[in-house]
């Protein structure tokens, strides 16, 4: 995983093409005005969550992580916890190829604070809970590019 902001891109220059290809995209569009969904920015090779929620405590969240597509996570609006740790450390269960999703058991090997223009890199073996609350539950907004692997 990598944890960054996108104020301080120029300390990525080493990133996949098409990894620095979602930071073009967020710079060019203000994607805090879109809509909750999916938006598609290279058919299925790259394309945008949009998300929305309320953070909350950890044990009402789950882990997951992904075999197919990176997740790109851009905070654009409030602050919200993700607990981290590898897939090798944690209970597997069985992946859902239709939905890129592998859900896991266990417990964070360590945790990141997202605030608006922070972002995390989860690669196939970064298992992640996300909306955790930092501190008070709160509404978020975020980005959730994925790349095709």
């Amino acid at each position: 995983m990598i944890f960054g902001n996108v104020n301080h891109m120029d300390e990525f220059s080493f990133l996949d093409h098409s990894v620095k290809e979602c930071y073009a995209y967020y710079r060019n569009h203000d994607l805090g005005a879109y809509e909750r969904g999916s938006h598609e920015i290279d058919g299925e090779r790259l394309f945008v969550n949009v998300v929305e929620y309320m953070t909350t405590a950890a044990e009402n969240r789950f882990w997951e992580a992904h075999k197919k597509y990176l997740d790109v996570h851009v905070m654009l609006r409030g602050e919200e916890q993700i607990d981290v740790n590898f897939i090798w450390n944690m209970h597997l269960k069985e992946y859902v190829a239709e939905e890129d999703f592998l859900p896991m058991q266990g417990e964070k090997n360590g945790s990141v604070i997202l605030r608006p223009g922070d972002f995390l890199i989860c690669y196939p073996a970064d298992g992640h809970r996300t909306a955790v609350a930092a501190g008070e539950p709160q509404t978020v907004k975020k980005a959730i590019f994925k790349v095709r692997i």
